[in-house]
């Protein structure tokens, strides 16, 4: 495990009062629906993991990589340092696992993730849950209460009683691997940390205009001329260790391959079906950043290789979802393409907008026919005259308001808006001669992020139901394994939260940041604990002394 290895060199963590909130829930990030606890501490130092059934293998590998995880950290709360053990009532004789259906191991939307966790103040604690991946995430919760101090371990206000469950299905995050490489290490080491925030998808934006790092074994080509060099490039034995890495973490991996823009990388090895490969220097005229190229979609070569495509990785990636992008594409590319202008003057009655609607229509059809769900950005609901089959997932980037613009036409919607969820934002300009902002500046800072409501102006409980996730964005412009950690965590922590918890409690109240900073101080330290690179929020003063740093 990649998070082992940090901790044993990497002993630190954190835990702090929180308002009203007891030490022990102070310490659990995201926050559980339901909890009630008492005022007494308990001895954890015997804090093993057992289960209460026969079990899966998924379940049995919880169990071996949260006992080790639990055997090495040792988390002190920043407001404990220089303090004396706290005096304890009872032992913890460990934690018991019950899972009510430990053979089904399907990975889907529909995935219970709930959960009850009852610890006393002496005895035997106990997990119960639906499914193994509720498992999971009532073990990563047990795993956030125990606190180190003095040599030995505990957990603090016991009794406790969690009752906890995910408001939204979808919590994602989008790793963009084609305009900078990352290693197949570092997206393990993302999988983990999503793991810790109860995350559940990981949107592999894994091929793009600038390279087509994974292998192909239909077009052999597409990797070895698309590909950055020969050390950057994901085989398929590599995908497949992502997606079986993700699933022992309950996250389901979902492909992105973008199409018809988006594409030049295709155009090093098969330009004959693309059209304005490689503009210069007026690029602007024909996509969104160089290199301009595109899907030639006059053509039946193009569209049969988009078929071939979804067939091929469909096979490689088991998700029902396949992301088909469709996002950002150029009319003026196709407009002054002399094959697509020769094609239109002999047929009259098509159009570019016919010729798109088409390639999407094709497409999407492809994806039904191979028994799966497509998802798509935006634009192809809003920006051509094409209809997608009314189970498609629609993911909103553009603006905040094309959340409740999607579930009013019935679809279901991701909020991905670049205004609040884009992490690559806030570092000027990547353009050499641009000394300005990027479009999509400023920084979003975890205040921003947490601040975000995807429900927001819906207030129909039908398109409510139909806002199913949630999605943090990483694109690559300006990022690579060097800055990855620092860039995601722990803001991609803050939207993880509001997916899992939402904005209110049990009792209808809204959560502020001012309310949520002091856990998120503690989370960002057990994460840094395990051997995640997240980033600091503040000075190491204000954790150790929640309030002080406010502003009047």
């Amino acid at each position: 495990m990649y998070i082992i290895k940090s901790i044993k060199h990497m002993r630190s963590a954190i835990v702090v009062v929180l308002g009203m909130l007891s030490p022990a829930m102070a310490s659990i990030w995201p926050i559980p629906f339901v909890y009630t606890n008492g005022t007494s501490n308990t001895a954890a130092n015997n804090a093993q993991i057992t289960a209460r059934s026969p079990t899966s293998p998924i379940l049995d590998a919880a169990i071996r990589r949260y006992n080790e995880l639990i055997e090495y950290e040792s988390f002190t709360p920043p407001t404990d340092y220089n303090k004396r053990p706290p005096a304890t009532e009872g032992s913890l004789a460990g934690l018991s696992v019950l899972v009510i259906d430990d053979d089904d191991e399907t990975l889907s939307l529909d995935t219970d993730e709930s959960y009850t966790l009852d610890i006393p103040t002496d005895g035997m604690a106990k997990l119960k849950a639906s499914s193994v991946y509720g498992a999971m995430r009532g073990m990563e919760t047990y795993s956030q209460l125990l606190v180190f101090n003095g040599g030995s371990r505990f957990i603090k206000s016991t009794p406790i009683h969690i009752e906890d469950k995910p408001m939204l299905k979808h919590r994602g995050l989008l790793l963009d691997t084609a305009r900078n490489y990352y290693p197949v290490g570092d997206i393990l080491r993302t999988l983990d940390a999503m793991s810790f925030n109860k995350m559940n998808i990981f949107h592999w934006h894994i091929v793009d205009s600038q390279s087509w790092p994974v292998e192909s074994k239909t077009f052999p080509d597409l990797q070895s001329k698309g590909a950055y060099a020969t050390n950057m490039q994901y085989s398929y034995k590599d995908v497949q260790k992502v997606i079986n890495y993700a699933r022992l973490r309950g996250i389901r991996v979902i492909p992105e391959f973008d199409m018809p823009g988006h594409t030049y990388a295709v155009g090093l090895s098969k330009p004959e079906i693309m059209s304005c490969l490689n503009k210069q220097p007026s690029w602007d005229n024909f996509a969104p950043e160089p290199p301009s190229g595109q899907l030639n979609i006059a053509k039946p070569a193009a569209r049969d290789f988009a078929i071939d495509i979804v067939s091929e990785y469909v096979r490689l990636f088991p998700d029902n979802v396949f992301h088909l992008g469709g996002d950002e594409v150029n009319r003026n590319c196709w407009k002054e393409d002399p094959d697509v202008r020769a094609y239109l003057g002999a047929n009259p009655e098509e159009t570019v907008e016919s010729l798109l609607v088409d390639f999407y229509d094709k497409l999407h059809g492809a994806v039904e026919s191979l028994n799966r769900t497509g998802m798509t950005w935006e634009e192809t609901l809003f920006h051509s005259n094409y209809v997608p089959p009314k189970n498609t997932i629609i993911q909103s980037w553009i603006d905040e308001a094309s959340i409740p613009k999607t579930v009013a036409k019935g679809y279901r919607s991701i909020a991905s808006p670049a205004s609040a969820y884009y992490l690559d934002c806030g570092h000027g300009s990547w353009l050499s001669n641009v000394a300005g902002t990027s479009w999509c500046d400023p920084f979003k800072t975890w205040m921003h992020i947490y601040n975000f409501d995807p429900m927001a102006n819906i207030t129909s409980a039908k398109e409510r139901k139909l806002v199913i996730g949630a999605e943090v964005a990483l694109w690559s412009e300006q990022s690579d394994p060097t800055v990855l950690d620092a860039r995601l965590w722990p803001r991609a922590a803050a939207m993880a939260e509001t997916a899992w918890s939402g904005k209110t409690d049990s009792r209808g109240h809204v959560r502020t940041t001012k309310e949520v900073a002091q856990r998120l101080h503690n989370q960002r330290f057990r994460m840094v604990g395990r051997g995640i690179m997240a980033e600091p929020l503040q000075p190491l003063w204000c954790a150790r002394n929640p309030g002080a740093c406010f502003s009047p």
